[in-house]
């Protein structure tokens, strides 16, 4: 599984439109579709769109993330290996990094997270890098909650997050308060 993240200045412009995939998951998963882009280097982002699902130029990499996204909802697939290459900050790597570390049908708080890459007092920072990460359940940002156990923001959505969870414990077997 890639882990590593490349060095990347968030600064540059993204030049990911030509690989562009619509993903739609299967009937039964209400989440609708999801757009995936990558360069030959790696996936550069994940996010569900209001688009419907079509396939725009994908790649190689775009069309073995929808394969593997596919598995992850029919339950058959419980970790990603997919080559990444997000653009953010050095401090954004460490907590995207972070996210991947979190066991699949599990959760951290934010404080833990910020534990774990060594910045206890960057709580609310490490909020806004998960709330910025650009690849989104292959990053799972959605195993992210509040330190007093309840579900926070995310970018698909709430209803999307607890989603997410129920099936990763539906899956898993773990036990979530949610």
């Amino acid at each position: 599984m890639n882990t590593d993240f490349p060095q990347c200045d968030a600064r540059l412009p993204a030049r990911h439109d030509e690989f562009v995939q619509r993903y739609q998951p299967p009937a039964s998963i209400p989440l609708g579709p999801i757009e995936i882009r990558a360069t030959a280097l790696g996936l550069t982002w994940i996010a569900f769109s209001t688009t419907p699902g079509h396939v725009d130029n994908p790649n190689a990499v775009t069309a073995r993330c929808a394969r593997q996204l596919e598995a992850y909802f029919l339950g058959e697939l419980t970790t990603f290996d997919l080559p990444l290459a997000p653009r953010g900050t050095d401090f954004q790597a460490k907590v995207w990094q972070a996210l991947r570390a979190i066991p699949y049908g599990q959760t951290r708080s934010y404080r833990e997270i910020a534990v774990a890459i060594g910045a206890p007092s960057a709580v609310r920072a490490v909020g806004a890098a998960n709330g910025r990460n650009p690849i989104s359940l292959v990053t799972p940002c959605h195993r992210v909650i509040g330190s007093n156990g309840r579900l926070t923001g995310y970018a698909g959505g709430i209803g999307r997050k607890h989603w997410l969870l129920r099936h990763e414990q539906t899956v898993s077997g773990e036990r979530l308060a949610l």
